[in-house]
């Protein structure tokens, strides 16, 4: 069978192969394919954008279209960026400036709680019909500042308290075995009847030796819970 991925991200779509890996399943990259031009994602859900992107690259290509529409939801910032994550601020922005947008804005509204959540919406489409949708999300909190080199995105800002650490402080492994994405297209697997979709546990969660312990959340050791809760509005996590 060949599955159309839907996506230029390159950690993503790493993500994806390492999830979907069966005999009998081809899947295809759109750099694979004859260039085809970008959809305007004009949903207002993460949903909405996951069909629409799935509908149109089947279209285009002929192809049964795995897509996915994913971003971090931030309670404080009324679910922003949500949506418009990939184009926060501007379309060319870099994270590093997302993350001082994103900071200042939080610094703006001390009172709220600084939880938040990544969320991944999976659709699949043979040619204009969706015949599997799903979605994955995790919880966690927005660190006082970014930690790690790994993964990718808001990753670095995106604490997540069974670790102790950002989802960039561990192995791609350990952030799929919980994360969002990992969670839709284990989903996936499953609904395709791949075999071995449940994340491998692994202990290697330990954030680098080369990370500065001011990087992580006030009072915060690796590998254990913040010591306030996330709805004390003085907590500085």
């Amino acid at each position: 069978m060949r599955l159309l991925v839907a996506t230029t991200n390159p950690g993503k779509l790493r993500e994806i192969r390492s999830i979907l890996t069966a005999n009998g399943l081809e899947l295809i990259a759109l750099t694979d394919l004859a260039p085809i031009t970008e959809p305007e994602e004009t949903g207002e859900t993460f949903a909405e954008n996951a069909r629409l992107k799935a509908c149109y690259y089947a279209a285009q290509s002929g192809l049964r279209t795995v897509a996915e529409d994913s971003g971090l939801v931030i309670d404080a910032l009324d679910g922003e960026p949500g949506v418009r994550s990939a184009r926060f601020l501007r379309a060319d922005a870099s994270y590093p400036e997302r993350f001082t947008a994103i900071f200042a804005q939080l610094a703006a509204r001390p009172e709220r709680p600084r939880t938040a959540r990544f969320v991944c919406a999976v659709a699949v489409a043979d040619g204009d019909r969706i015949v599997f949708e799903t979605t994955g999300k995790v919880e966690g909190l927005i660190a006082d500042a970014p930690s790690g080199t790994g993964g990718f995105g808001y990753d670095p800002i995106f604490y997540y308290p069974a670790y102790g650490t950002t989802l960039a402080e561990v192995t791609e492994e350990a952030k799929l075995a919980v994360a969002h994405r990992g969670q839709a297209f284990r989903a996936l697997a499953n609904w395709l009847g791949l075999q071995n979709p449940e994340p491998r546990t692994t202990t290697n969660h330990q954030p680098p030796t080369s990370q500065p312990p001011s990087s992580h959340p006030s009072n915060h050791q690796p590998a254990k819970a913040p010591h306030r809760q996330p709805s004390d509005p003085t907590a500085k996590l």
